[in-house]
């Protein structure tokens, strides 16, 4: 199945919220594509990356986000492990995975518990080349924001109000993904 075929299966009428997921979704794809370009070293596989790139954000429907016109019930941290659910039921299991793993610059079952987050207690940190990617071309977009790509400063400042560990993830990917 097409991800956009996917994406109109869950989000049927052309509404704000589905224009936010699509132009979202597709800014993440292409900076993600555009990086995987520059490092033809890394054997990355673009088709993956532009599939699972436009399904990430999959799951915000089923959020409580009402800036974004997410009127579901669950929190919106939420959103990643109820799009791998989705995603799986589709046997999309990788795709599902990037869904999972793009919280932040990702999540530790250590954090989740330790921060009593409404998340299953597993480890949800990106693992392959391709994950890491799309998280970290994640980071440069907001759904509140469109139009605008942030800088590598004003990232890692957010991130900072998560602590040490995922503006420090966050700089190995720029080392590993802006080189």
């Amino acid at each position: 199945m097409v991800p956009t075929d996917i994406i109109y299966k869950y989000y049927p009428r052309n509404n704000d919220l589905r224009k936010i997921l699509v132009s979202h979704s597709f800014a993440v794809a292409e900076k993600a594509l555009s990086l995987a370009m520059t490092h033809p070293e890394m054997n990355l596989d673009t088709i993956f990356i532009y599939e699972a790139a436009i399904l990430h954000d999959i799951g915000i429907f089923r959020t409580n986000a009402p800036d974004i016109y997410c009127f579901g019930e669950f929190p919106y941290i939420c959103h990643g492990y109820l799009g791998a659910d989705l995603l799986r039921k589709e046997n999309l299991l990788s795709h599902a995975l990037v869904c999972e793993r793009h919280t932040g610059t990702g999540l530790s079952k250590r954090y989740i518990i330790a921060n009593k987050l409404p998340l299953p207690r597993r480890d949800m940190n990106p693992v392959s080349l391709e994950e890491q990617l799309i998280c970290f071309a994640d980071k440069f977009f907001s759904k509140t924001n469109l139009d605008r790509e942030k800088s590598v400063e004003e990232i890692k400042g957010n991130l900072s109000k998560y602590g040490i560990n995922p503006v420090r993830q966050f700089e190995e990917w720029c080392e590993m993904f802006l080189a």
